[in-house]
């Protein structure tokens, strides 16, 4: 499942160089995640790194991108070219 940004975000700019696969960018108003781009970290840390750095947890999963792990894992090895 891909993460998604909420309103609670206050742009502080801590998320978006983290992450590994560049889905998180500027939006209108917040920062928003790519969830073509999103994997969870998978293939590259054991947790998601935006999360982890979030100082006001408004990194949830995105309800409207539902992934199992291992369409996460297939996922990271498109987007990377890893075999």
């Amino acid at each position: 499942m891909a993460l998604m940004i909420t309103d609670e975000c206050i742009n502080c700019d801590v998320c978006e160089p983290e992450c590994p696969n560049g889905a998180i960018s500027p939006g209108e108003e917040i920062y928003v995640i790519d969830p073509v781009l999103c994997t969870e970290c998978v293939g590259h840390f054991d947790a998601p790194q935006c999360v982890e750095v979030c100082p006001v947890d408004c990194i949830p999963l995105d309800p409207d991108n539902k992934e199992t792990q291992d369409e996460l894992m297939a996922k990271f090895k498109r987007i990377t070219g890893a075999a």
